[in-house]
Formats: C-alpha cells, sequence, structure tokens
C-alpha cells in the first residue's frame, strides 16, 4: 500500500482521527456489526485498524433518511446513539467511547478505536421554546442531555434549514444563527461541544465565528478555490477558521473534489490550498465515509483501510514529519482538548 518507508513509519506512529462518517446509519438500517469485515461501503472496525485509524467521529444524522418508517428526529438520534452504545458493548475490546482528549491517547496505547459521538444537524435538540408559559425561555434541555450521553461534536444544520440556522442549500436567503442557535451555540461552548460549522449556509458560519469562545471544526468540507462546490469553503472563510484555532476536515465526497478529476492528487490539490491559506495548523482529515455512494470514488482510496494513501500521497509532495503528523490527528486532538478538557 505504502512503498515510501518514511510514510509507512510515520502513519504507524500517528494518531489518526477522522472528523466524519455515516456509518451508523448502516448499523440502524441495515444491522451491521462494525466488528465484521464488510463487501461493501467505507468503514467497520477491521478496515479501521487496517487502516489505522485512531479516532473516528460517528454522525448521527436526522434530517432525512431512507427508511420505511418515518422517525421523529430525537426517537432516531436516540437510535443511533443506543446503537453506538451496543456495539461498544458487543466489542469492548475494539471499540471505546472518546469523551475527553485523554480517551482518544488511550485507545491508541490500548489498540482500540475511540468512537466520537457527533450529530450532524440540531433537528434532534427541538424547537426553541420550552412547554412553560416562558416564552423567551431557549429550550437547552435536549442539548445538555446528549452531552450527558457522550455527544461531543454538533453539526448546526445539516444543508437545509432547522430552528437552529439555515443550511448551505438555503444559502440565498441570507439567514444565519436563530436567536435559538445562538443560546445553542454558547451553551455548547459552556459545556464542551465542539461546533462543526459543516453544511451551514455562510451568513451562520459568520455568526458561528463570531460568537463562539471556543475553536470550531468544519468536518468534512473542501476548498472552493480549487472546486467551486457550495460546500467547500472560500478562502475567507479559510482564513476565519485558522484565526479562530479550528480546524478543516478535507473530505473524500467525489462531488467536492472535481467534476471530473477525482483522485489522490486532486484531494492533494485540496490539502495544498488550505495549507496555504489557513496553514498547517488547520487541517485534518473528515472523509464522510458511508455518506457516498461507490460509483466515481476515488480509486486510490475505497475505503478506510486505504487511508495510509494520503500519508503516502503527503509524503510525496514534501510534507515534513511533524506536518504530517499535525494533518493526520494532531490538530483535531488540539481542538479537542481544548474545548473538551484534557
Amino acid at each position: 500500500m505504502m512503498s515510501n518507508p518514511d510514510a509507512k513509519a510515520w502513519h504507524q506512529k500517528a494518531l489518526v482521527i477522522d472528523g466524519h462518517c455515516d456509518s451508523l446509519a448502516r448499523v440502524v438500517r441495515e444491522s451491521v456489526d462494525l466488528a465484521e469485515r464488510q463487501s461493501d461501503g467505507h468503514l467497520d472496525l477491521p478496515r479501521l485498524r487496517e487502516g489505522g485509524v485512531t479516532a473516528q467521529i460517528f454522525a448521527v444524522f436526522t434530517a432525512r433518511m431512507d427508511r420505511p418508517v418515518v422517525f421523529d428526529p430525537l426517537d432516531l438520534a436516540l437510535c443511533m446513539v443506543d446503537a453506538l452504545y451496543q456495539q461498544i458493548a458487543a466489542h469492548p475490546d475494539q471499540l471505546m467511547l472518546a469523551t475527553s482528549a485523554r480517551d482518544i491517547e488511550q485507545a491508541q496505547a490500548e489498540g482500540k478505536v475511540a468512537a466520537i459521538l457527533g450529530l450532524e444537524g440540531g433537528e434532534p435538540l427541538g424547537e426553541d421554546r420550552q412547554w412553560s408559559e416562558r416564552w423567551d425561555q431557549p429550550r437547552l434541555d435536549r442539548l445538555r442531555m446528549f452531552y450527558r450521553l457522550g455527544v461531543r461534536n454538533i453539526g448546526l444544520t445539516w444543508s437545509t434549514r432547522n430552528a437552529l440556522a439555515d443550511g448551505v442549500f438555503e444559502a440565498q436567503t441570507g439567514g444565519g444563527l436563530s436567536k435559538y442557535g445562538r443560546a445553542v451555540v454558547q451553551e455548547m461552548n459552556r459545556l464542551g461541544i465542539v461546533v462543526d460549522i459543516a453544511h451551514l449556509a455562510p451568513a451562520g458560519v459568520r455568526d458561528v465565528l463570531a460568537l463562539t469562545e471556543m475553536p470550531i471544526i468544519a468536518s468534512h468540507a473542501n476548498a472552493r478555490t480549487v472546486y467551486d462546490n457550495p460546500r467547500n469553503l472560500t478562502d475567507e472563510q479559510l482564513e476565519a477558521v485558522a484565526r479562530n484555532g479550528g480546524v478543516v476536515g478535507v473530505t473524500f465526497v467525489p462531488g467536492f473534489i472535481d467534476a471530473e478529476c477525482v483522485t489522490l492528487d486532486r484531494l492533494l490539490d485540496h490539502i495544498d490550498h488550505i495549507v496555504r491559506v489557513a496553514g498547517i495548523d488547520h487541517v485534518g482529515l473528515g472523509s464522510d465515509f458511508d455518506g457516498y455512494g461507490s460509483n466515481n470514488q476515488m480509486p486510490e482510496v475505497r475505503d478506510a483501510a486505504d487511508v495510509p494513501v494520503i500519508t503516502a500521497g503527503l509524503v510525496a509532495r514534501g510534507y515534513a514529519e511533524a506536518d504530517v503528523l499535525k494533518f493526520l490527528g494532531q490538530n483535531y486532538l488540539r481542538v479537542f482538548r481544548q474545548v473538551w478538557g484534557a
């Protein structure tokens, strides 16, 4: 997989963190056991171990989902959280929940995968009012309960509108954070939950960066200057994320890499650009594994087992060892330590 001896050695020693996958949906929808190697899809525990992945953010995605029964977003979110807990209980020698930076380091030391829970979209948090007559009281009870369940990353929207903000599909409205969305961001800062701006409309990105007191992430997005997709970040946004101390997770979604040239080299072009604009301290991995199909995917990175190929590509482009280690996981770990605590 990696002919370069430096790339192999650096990847083996690295703490590797992937900022986003949708594999919990498969666990719920298809009764997939993460401990069993699947013949399709992108991610399971055998392939994560082969790829040297130390920690994985598992998205709890409830904005839309193909299913025979329509669930309330809260019901579906709790179902998906429980599914991860069931996987951890079934495979404690391979998988553990991470709610602190120390947990991720422990997982690496013990040869396990650290599972990080993240909401993709704030729909499960409910609307912005309590059941009482206090119409000025934002509803933050569910947010606090999800924190207690172990959620440590929340993307405020998917690409559509919810009670917190407008997603990128609604960008033409110019809408940013709602009053409720502002209250949620402030409470996330207080609790220690990372704010994820992936999928958020530009006005919302500006609002978050002006409001937050903690570094944020864009868990799965690329550089819009390299390929013009509305889900990718502009140079102005990349610079703002850098000033905030945050991290952009480059994604493997074909439609965010290029219209035609979906290759490792093209993904590396996105990484190079983000490094030039934001700096090496502000870029990481954000695969979106199991969030896109197998058609037109990067031939060099078919699934989680192929993550070391990216390390080899970085080495081939002249990145130093310290920079490669930052990209693979140290940048995320810095943010997590600052937001979650040690």
